[in-house]
């Protein structure tokens, strides 16, 4: 064999190698890159659905003010699809018999956005279907304060008056000078509780007891009804009582529950059981702290739909105003004038990190110097619209309308 042509192979067999190696440290460098790239996708697609979502509270805020529908368009799904290409060659120079390698590679990313209209029973469900009480409660033991949730959330606070049993209704909105000032007033009251760590919002738990005759209670019976219940036999007055531990309604109270009886507890749960799903008795006993203001009533909730509305006019066509607490309760720490501050511009407002237009006019939420309210309405907001995933409740009667 010629020396050239033995060198030409060592040269060859060296070239090789040297492409060997060097792919090898460019698909472990690709590889690297390519989780990073992953990473960086994945926190890019979580902040623009969340920047998306706050935009779009602000948008029918912005709607509501203008008396426009509202209409909901979110990410349903996302789904990213990554390729990663790698090659590798040796071949001749352009300009000398030596031979050299040739290394590339590439990375492809596919991504596929599901976006859905939110419309039909979906719109229902989440839009204009009031909150539940078990809602409220599930807000609260996150610590949220109760001012906060209720400006929101409540509708109206209804009273009974004890010496004419006349129901007055107060309204969580400004244009209802009387009925606002004492809502306010009350979800004052409700603050003070809470900051006494006196305020209870759980549900009634209680001792359902009733009697039946022992020829009713037959095998049959007992294990088709009577399986789940506590029997107790009479011989003497040939009677079964029968009872069962139940988890009543929601209560607002500044006392323990479990301090009443089992009978009052029963009376209130069959006062509650009145009222539809979305009202909550409140009893502010005299006794208990924060008793200074006592109260019982129901406090009714809103729907989403409703909490927008009311954002939205409280731009500029039902502004909120102060209100000072009722003079008998004690001093609180936050009293803000809104339940939610939107300002609107006809330029960009300054310092703020998300805003729409529409009609030619900004939106976005009013910054603060020192406790952000403001801020922790808006992320209560957001909270509140990932909750809003309800069944449609089948109460009262059927409304036909002819065409």
């Amino acid at each position: 064999m010629p020396l050239g042509y033995g060198a030409a192979l060592r040269k060859l067999g060296s070239a090789i190698l040297a492409v060997g190696l060097v792919g090898t440290l460019a698909f472990a460098t690709t590889s690297c890159g390519a989780i990073v790239s992953i990473d960086r996708a994945v926190l890019a697609y979580d902040r623009t659905t969340a920047d998306s979502t706050s935009k779009l509270l602000l948008l029918n805020i912005a709607r509501a003010r203008h008396d426009q529908p509202m209409h909901f368009t979110g990410i349903s799904s996302i789904a990213a699809t990554y390729k990663f290409a790698f090659s590798a060659g040796v071949g001749p120079s352009a300009v000398s018999n030596v031979v050299l390698p040739s290394i590339g590679g590439s990375v492809e990313e596919n991504p596929t956005i599901s976006i859905a209209p939110m419309q039909g029973d979906e719109f229902t469900q989440r839009m204009l279907t009031p909150f539940q009480e078990q809602k409220l409660t599930l807000l609260l033991r996150q610590g949220y304060d109760v001012d906060a949730l209720l400006r929101l959330m409540g509708a109206e606070l209804r009273v009974e008056v004890e010496t004419t049993h006349q129901v007055i209704a107060y309204h969580n909105r400004p244009s209802d000078e009387r009925g606002y000032r004492m809502y306010r007033q009350v979800m004052a009251q409700l603050s003070s509780i809470q900051d006494r760590h006196a305020l209870h919002v759980e549900p009634l738990h209680f001792q359902h007891t009733w009697v039946v005759p022992d020829s009713q209670v037959t095998p049959e019976s007992f294990s088709a009804t009577y399986k789940d219940f506590a029997l107790v036999h009479d011989p003497v007055k040939k009677v079964y009582t029968i009872s069962k531990r139940v988890n009543g309604r929601v209560m607002m109270t500044n006392y323990d529950p479990s301090v009443l009886s089992n009978e009052e507890l029963f009376r209130l749960h069959e006062e509650a059981e009145e009222a539809p799903p979305n009202d909550i008795l409140v009893d502010i006993r005299a006794d208990y702290p924060g008793g200074e203001v006592p109260l019982h009533g129901r406090l009714r909730l809103r729907s989403f739909h409703e909490i927008l509305t009311f954002v939205g006019r409280g731009i500029t066509e039902e502004r909120e105003y102060p209100v000072a607490p009722d003079p008998r309760t004690p001093a609180i720490g936050e009293n803000p004038i809104h339940a939610l501050e939107i300002v609107e511009s006809k330029r960009r407002p300054s310092g703020c990190p998300i805003d729409v237009t529409l009609a030619g006019l900004h939106y976005a939420v009013a910054t603060q110097s020192g406790y952000q309210w403001n801020q922790k309405a808006f992320s209560l907001l957001s909270q509140l619209f990932q909750m809003t995933v309800a069944g449609v409740p089948q109460t009262g009667p059927a409304i036909t309308i002819a065409k």
